[in-house]
């Protein structure tokens, strides 16, 4: 089956077309075509992403972000003009959004309706005014091609993200064991979440606080570094070594604590408290900077790392799955690794390529052709309410 995937629920507007073959015991998945188009340099003179102006120009790119999709994944096929079926339908789909509906009406009229079985979209969580472009695009596009809507959840996207490798990685065609634990590390969640089974999740525990990629952020802009600061905070780290650094470490906030919830607000304060003392002192210079933005990154992976190793002596899960924004980052990555190696040599540990660990829509179509295939969730609306699924009763329904 063909899925055509569509990403808004932040600042990427994102369009990808993915072919899954196999059921859920070992499905495969092939890249027809996979765009992003990045707003970075829009919401970068605010310091962090403006929902409104996200969603305005999620209408500007959705239509050109889909023609090249369809494009590099050889769907497209021009046609006569013709009519657009169900047209009033969409326009009032669409009519907060006039900008993507005068596209919508210019170009899919003259387009055949491509190849594929389903459209999959995400539905949250994520901005709302952002995810709503998406999701009456796609339910627009629903209507003209009359094909199912599939709404998928955001985190989901990322747990599955996985399943895609390329003929460069040594694991391909993944098959998936469970009981899987998943640590979900982005922006706006910090996750551990144990699978027992396809679509079964139980919530472990999650952030108290700020998700671990929002103190990233903050802990970037208290060095002043440049928006996005996550990987610029990366970036600076890797100039130095924690040996170098002429103070007591950040502390590792709840750590030894009995629960598998994390915290990380009180580790952004100890940075602020820090940066505040050198200023006094006329330290604050880029040495400092460099060995702080080191400290706090190697405290953040102390902290994930040793709650992660805590449920795997728990759970005893088969796999560990990382996924979302901050699986992206290095240092993470190669300690994982590098432990699961040496400790957990049972355990498949599983990571998504680097273009995959950021928003993207691939990962939705992926979601999406799982979904598709396990036939019970198949829904042909989108919910009303947008919200995340995955709940401390370790619920997630797309009622």
């Amino acid at each position: 089956m063909t899925i055509l995937g569509i990403e808004t629920s932040c600042d990427e507007t994102a369009v990808s077309v993915v072919e899954g073959k196999g059921g859920l015991r070992r499905p495969k998945f092939k890249v027809l075509a996979h765009v992003v188009s990045s707003q970075t340099a829009i919401h970068a003179p605010w310091g962090g992403v403006v929902p409104m102006l996200a969603k305005r120009e999620h209408g500007k790119n959705l239509i050109p972000v889909l023609e090249k999709t369809l494009n590099n994944s050889k769907l497209k096929t021009k046609s006569v003009k013709q009519q657009l079926k169900n047209k009033n339908e969409i326009e009032k789909i669409l009519e907060r959004e006039p900008e993507l509906l005068e596209q919508f009406l210019k170009f899919i009229p003259t387009i055949k309706p491509p190849r594929i079985d389903a459209i999959a979209v995400t539905y949250g969580p994520g901005l709302e005014p952002a995810l709503w472009a998406g999701i009456n695009f796609a339910r627009g596009l629903a209507r003209a091609w009359q094909k199912p809507l599939i709404p998928v959840n955001h985190m989901e996207g990322h747990i599955y993200s996985v399943l895609v490798q390329s003929a460069k990685r040594k694991v391909q065609n993944i098959k998936i064991k469970f009981p899987v634990l998943a640590l979900l590390i982005s922006g706006g969640h910090t996750e551990l979440i144990l699978i027992r089974d396809w679509f079964e999740y139980e919530l472990l525990g999650a952030t108290r606080d700020d998700a671990v990629g929002e103190a990233f952020d903050k802990v970037a802009r208290l060095l002043d570094l440049p928006y996005p600061g996550g990987p610029a905070l990366s970036k600076l780290a890797r100039n130095t070594q924690l040996k170098d650094s002429p103070w007591a470490p950040l502390p590792r906030p709840m750590i030894n604590s009995p629960d598998f919830d994390f915290s990380f607000s009180g580790l952004k304060t100890a940075v602020l408290y820090r940066v505040n003392d050198l200023k006094k002192q006329n330290l604050f210079n880029d040495e400092a900077r460099t060995a702080l933005a080191a400290d706090f990154e190697q405290a953040v992976i102390d902290v994930l790392l040793v709650k992660t190793i805590k449920a795997i002596e728990k759970y005893f899960p088969k796999a560990l799955l990382i996924g979302g924004g901050v699986s992206a980052n290095q240092p993470l990555r190669r300690q994982f690794t590098k432990h699961f190696a040496k400790h957990y040599p049972t355990i498949n540990l599983l990571l998504p390529e680097q273009k995959l660990s950021l928003d993207n829509a691939t990962m939705i179509a992926v979601a999406g052709y799982l979904r598709l295939i396990k036939g019970s969730t198949l829904k042909t609306r989108i919910p009303k309410k947008v919200e995340p699924l995955i709940t401390a009763r370790g619920n997630l329904t797309l009622d």
